[in-house]
């Protein structure tokens, strides 16, 4: 599976029975330089469409939403210790994993993700 995206700015891709998500370069843009994370326990379930993180940017602080239902496989605990990975890279610096993933939010491929945010901004 190529990479998704939600219109919240999330992006998501399948590694074997995994889900990686992350936020998008454009989130990260409008945030500007991250500060902190706050993630979730492994184990933790998660909503589709329902904030399961959130990230502090020098500007806000912004809720991470999920863009599927199901639980966290993994955590990116380097994301702790040094958030402004996902300033440098956001498509690398992923910040959960999930599993036995079911119900998901509106998706859309990289072309549908970009002219939305043509359309924001």
């Amino acid at each position: 599976m190529s990479r998704k995206y939600c219109k919240t700015h999330e992006w998501v891709q399948k590694e074997g029975n995994l889900y990686v998500v992350g936020i998008t370069d454009y989130a990260q843009e409008e945030l500007g330089d991250i500060v902190f994370m706050n993630l979730p326990n492994v184990g933790d379930e998660v909503i589709a469409d329902e904030p399961f993180a959130d990230v502090e940017s020098v500007k806000a602080v912004s809720d991470i939403l999920s863009p599927y239902t199901g639980r966290i496989a993994e955590v990116n605990e380097d994301l702790l210790d040094r958030p402004e990975l996902i300033n440098e890279d956001p498509y690398k610096a992923w910040i959960v994993k999930l599993e036995d993933v079911s119900d998901s939010a509106e998706l859309m491929g990289e072309a549908e993700y970009l002219a939305f945010i043509e359309q924001e901004g």
